[in-house]
């Protein structure tokens, strides 16, 4: 996906870089005041999502503050991420999507959470950012080198839950895809991912997408005694 959030990478950037402590905030909204004990990475998100941000008057230029005190000035171009009307909803959704890509170890739930934060920046509805296979990506792996040895490249690849893999029959056909019964999760059917016939023609390709998380290990069949085995890991 191709979203024009220059400013929502600088901002992530800027995350990032800093530290990120646990704290006790007072939040202030039309004089009712609410204890909040959490982290608040976005600050200025928030308050756009309550007041807006507009491009002339006194808000033309917002400040927020990073976790470390630095306070961070942002005009209102880089403030107001999402053009046009803006739900409140979609706003604190996009705020929580910054703070998981910040706070996250996992791969797949930082990647999730920034494709969704970049959809709802470029004025998505929080619904089409929230539909299955939103964030979901497509990989390739060719079947036989560029040089004609007989293997995968890649032999491991490491992808989300709800992506998918295409095979393209590169060098050194006929080839196939057969999933190694005794070393897939458990419920999964190998028949139900693994090729019925052959890819003979080069540039032919064979995709499947994997919704089940563990390791798989494939084959191909005409070329598994030359070694030509690789690896999935579905996190």
């Amino acid at each position: 996906m191709n979203f024009k959030i220059t400013s929502l990478v600088a901002l992530l950037a800027f995350a990032d870089a800093a530290p990120v402590k646990e704290d006790v905030a007072q939040v202030s909204e039309d004089n009712e005041v609410a204890e909040h004990r959490g982290r608040s990475l976005f600050p200025i998100l928030i308050k756009c999502a309550f007041h807006g941000c507009s491009a002339t008057g006194p808000r033309a230029r917002s400040a927020a503050r990073s976790p470390s005190g630095k306070e961070i000035v942002m005009s209102a171009s880089e403030a107001n991420i999402v053009k046009g009307p803006v739900k409140a909803l979609e706003m604190l959704a996009l705020n929580d999507d910054l703070n998981t890509v910040v706070m996250s170890n996992d791969m797949c739930t930082r990647r999730n959470a920034m494709a969704r934060a970049a959809g709802l920046a470029a004025g998505l509805a929080l619904s089409a950012v929230n539909a299955p296979g939103f964030a979901a990506e497509t990989k390739m792996v060719k079947m036989g080198s560029d040089s004609g040895q007989l293997v995968f490249v890649p032999d491991e690849i490491k992808i989300c839950k709800g992506d998918t893999v295409t095979w393209v029959n590169n060098k050194g056909g006929p080839h196939n895809v057969v999933f190694d019964e005794e070393a897939i999760p458990s419920g999964v059917s190998v028949e139900s991912i693994s090729m019925d016939g052959q890819l003979g023609d080069e540039g032919e390709t064979f995709s499947k997408t994997f919704n089940t998380a563990g390791d798989y290990s494939y084959y191909c069949e005409p070329h598994r005694g030359a070694g030509m085995n690789a690896q999935l890991i579905v996190s």
